[in-house]
């Protein structure tokens, strides 16, 4: 006789309930949601198509460009310059393009909904209350499970990846930005609203430009779990890097997923580098620093 846990509920029911709404769903809305995201899907391609097209030297004179401005350390920018090169040298160029691509495109859509909802959380306890345990589910479920619902609404390819990488990816920026946000001096706000400022200008002239070596941190977090996800995402048609890592272990090759793998670690070095970078020169420019 079972002496297993007794059956309280009727789960086989409940999988089965909600299977079949997911199927209704699917079958109702998945061609309208698949043209709703087709302006992003070619917007990534053309991501993807014109970093690989641009002169090899140019895209590293960029990533030099950009470490120069954000940190305004010549080594930082040598760093870059030669992390950067090295993805060449190892040959894995085309397929770190399109890593960056998707990467640049997951962390930009992250901040675009991130950062509105971390204020908003900052501004209203009660929608802070119910998000945190949400935000919480979506860093701990198991990032196969994203790609479930992706899968069957989409099919495979990139917009089901982008999408799972940005739900994996969004909760550093939101949780930081409410934190930064709640975080700023209580007097300096008060003193704001003694010289007349409405709450509007307090949160965007005030709070937000203090609490911005907060965001870059989400954001700096944000880049990084969203480069953590393409080896995941490439099993359902993401490409790039992942792919290649994701064809050595298919056909047991160690030199093509070393060198892919070298070529993730290239690239978390170069952003996260270049992120750290301009969150410490921004809390220098405020006077934050400890």
């Amino acid at each position: 006789m079972a002496s297993g846990f007794p059956e309280l509920w009727d789960t086989r029911g409940f999988s089965r309930g909600l299977d079949a709404a997911f199927n209704g769903l699917v079958a109702t809305w998945g061609e309208t949601l698949e043209a709703l995201f087709m302006p992003v899907l070619r917007l990534l391609g053309l991501m993807e198509k014109g970093l690989q097209a641009l002169p090899w030297w140019l895209v590293a004179l960029a990533l030099a460009a950009l470490a120069w401005h954000a940190a305004r350390n010549w080594r930082t920018v040598a760093v870059v310059l030669a992390l950067t090169l090295a993805l060449g040298l190892i040959g894995v160029w085309d397929a770190a393009m399109a890593t960056i691509a998707l990467m640049l495109m997951a962390t930009a859509l992250s901040i675009l909904a991130g950062i509105p909802i971390g204020v908003l959380m900052s501004r209203v306890d009660r929608l802070r209350v119910a998000a945190l345990p949400v935000l919480d589910i979506m860093q701990t479920m198991p990032i196969f499970v994203y790609l479930i619902p992706f899968v069957m609404l989409f099919g495979p390819g990139k917009i089901p990846a982008l999408l799972a990488t940005i739900v994996f990816a969004i909760p550093p920026v939101i949780r930081l930005t409410d934190l930064g946000i709640r975080q700023v001096d209580p007097e300096i706000v008060e003193a704001s609203r003694a010289f007349g400022a409405s709450p509007g200008q307090q949160l965007w002239t005030v709070q937000v430009p203090l609490a911005l070596p907060a965001i870059m941190a989400g954001v700096n977090q944000t880049t990084m779990m969203a480069l953590s996800m393409v080896v995941i995402a490439s099993m359902i048609g993401a490409g790039g890097l992942g792919y290649q890592v994701l064809q050595g272990i298919q056909r047991l090759e160690v030199s093509r997923g070393l060198l892919a793998g070298l070529g993730i670690v290239f690239l978390a070095i170069i952003f996260d580098r270049i992120a750290q970078s301009y969150g410490r020169r921004m809390q220098k420019s405020l006077k934050l620093e400890s």
